[in-house]
């Protein structure tokens, strides 16, 4: 699962790590993004195994999403994978097997409109949608806010006994994991309704009150963290702006 970057020495890594008989069956990759799936097609080559995933980097976004995309008003595209191809699409509830293991596709859209994790029993493989040691990003039109928080609801379950991410240590406590997760995005947005009930803003103006002390590399990013949340915000006609969605817009309170 997601075998990596395209990197000579990674992909030699993962074939060192099979035993004597060990074959790769199936490459399955949780989302197009480079660190995840850009080897895949190699790996593919010269195992044999066929490349399953949701779709190619840009599937899976919803309507309002589409649009953005189709006026490129937001940025984003940071990391995606744009050549990815899969040799087999999976739908959601979808069962990969092999003759000793199973697992269940589940699709995750937020961080990006492809994303799956993957059900291996009570453990979830749950890729970038939940880590331990970091929110996700989600940024439009790659990412969507509203789709990130309805799939983190689908996963608040009691029954997880363990999330293994695509980046950080497992995370012991799954449900206590992704309640944080959904409890500091209603924080973040109130901040940004609160904001907003001060003077109409940008954004821009916004991810600066809130990350006043945030490093200048990381400032687009969470520029686009709070335009995700203003974009659901808009969907919900609790705010709205004077002009079609752009990553420049004023937003006012409604």
């Amino acid at each position: 699962m997601d075998p990596g970057p395209d990197d000579d020495g990674h992909i030699a890594a993962i074939l060192a790590a099979l035993d004597p008989g060990e074959i790769v069956e199936q490459i399955l990759i949780t989302h197009p993004h480079r660190d995840h799936s850009a080897l895949a097609s190699r790996l593919s080559a010269q195992t044999g195994a066929p490349v399953l995933a949701f779709g190619r980097a840009d599937e899976g976004r919803n309507p309002r999403m589409a649009a953005l995309a189709a006026q490129r008003p937001t940025g984003g595209g940071d990391g995606l994978d744009t050549s990815f191809a899969p040799d087999r699409n999976l739908a959601d509830g979808e069962r990969i097997s092999g003759p000793d293991w199973e697992v269940t596709s589940l699709h995750t859209p937020g961080h990006l409109g492809t994303h799956l994790c993957f059900c291996l029993g009570e453990v979830l493989l749950s890729g970038d949608h939940v880590m331990g040691w970091s929110t996700s990003i989600v940024a439009p039109p790659d990412g969507d806010m509203g789709d990130y928080m309805n799939s983190l609801a689908r996963l608040d379950r009691p029954d997880w006994q363990q999330f293994l991410p695509g980046h950080g240590d497992p995370i012991p406590h799954p449900q206590r994991r992704v309640q944080e997760l959904i409890t500091h995005r209603r924080a973040r947005e109130a901040q940004i309704l609160d904001a907003l009930a001060q003077a109409p803003q940008t954004a821009a103006q916004i991810a600066h009150s809130l990350y006043p002390d945030l490093a200048p590399n990381l400032k687009p990013a969470a520029t686009r963290n709070v335009l995700a949340h203003l974009i659901d915000l808009h969907g919900k006609s609790h705010v709205h702006t004077d002009h079609p969605l752009t990553a420049n817009n004023l937003f006012h309170l409604a």
